[in-house]
């Protein structure tokens, strides 16, 4: 399958001083974000989907890329809503929301963070192996499109590279070593029906962060791809309401 055509940067301008930085997870494509990108958008704020390093095209070109790749991708679309915001603020799905948590770590200045189904802990022995198993295997089965909503479709690779999961492991230990000093609010969404990430992934950061005010929603409706879910009003709803407290 061509994936081009869905994974294109989204990017709206307003003359409001709130910006919203949307981040897509491991192997998907922006097309996965793009349905809270635009009601980020129809909240009348600036509003950046950038496309990640080693996505949208053949799964291989992901076995080239670095985890400092994805972080330089969300770095540049964040110094463009800081050329028109005054406040900003960060939402991510799965290796997006990971993202979202080290700038949040790196970046003081942002409002605030929005998780969703982030991928903050994995407890299943087969991630120890994972780096052995990049000297070998160059994919895995695919993980995508674990959705409930039988009329919805994630588009993104029909394989996992085994070097994007041993990334994203390296991104979690850095982050990992960053989320008692995160400072700002934080809302967390969790899917109880996630096949993908685990629960303790967001108890994990519920527990770990330094934030006074976080919050963790639990989604009864959705599996990991919850943007595109049952919850995916839900989910544009509360954190438009998070954003505007701030």
């Amino acid at each position: 399958m061509d994936l081009t055509k869905y994974h294109k940067p989204f990017s709206h301008i307003t003359d409001n001083d709130v910006g919203v930085l949307v981040i897509h997870g491991l192997t998907s494509t922006t097309s996965s974000m793009k349905f809270l990108a635009e009601q980020f958008a129809d909240a009348d704020y600036n509003v950046e989907l950038p496309c990640l390093a080693g996505h949208g095209t053949k799964w291989q070109d992901m076995n080239s890329v670095k985890y400092t790749d994805w972080v330089n991708d969300v770095e540049k679309a964040f110094i463009v809503l800081q050329k028109k915001c005054s406040k900003i603020f960060l939402c991510g799905l799965s290796l997006g929301g990971e993202l979202a948590l080290y700038l949040t770590g790196k970046h003081p200045e942002i409002a605030g963070t929005i998780l969703i189904n982030h991928t903050s802990k994995f407890t299943n022995p087969k991630f120890w192996f994972v780096p052995f198993l990049t000297k070998f295997i160059r994919s895995v089965p695919a993980i995508a499109s674990d959705i409930k909503d039988p009329n919805s479709k994630e588009y993104a690779y029909d394989r996992t590279p085994t070097n994007g999961i041993n990334e994203m492991l390296k991104l979690i230990r850095e982050v990992d070593k960053m989320q008692s000093n995160i400072l700002q609010p934080c809302l967390i969404f969790k899917s109880k029906g996630d096949h993908a990430v685990p629960k303790i992934s967001a108890t994990y950061t519920m527990k770990k962060l330094g934030s006074k005010d976080k919050k963790l929603i639990w989604l009864e409706n959705s599996y990991h791809v919850a943007p595109l879910d049952y919850d995916k009003e839900l989910i544009a709803k509360k954190s438009i309401e998070f954003i505007n407290v701030y």
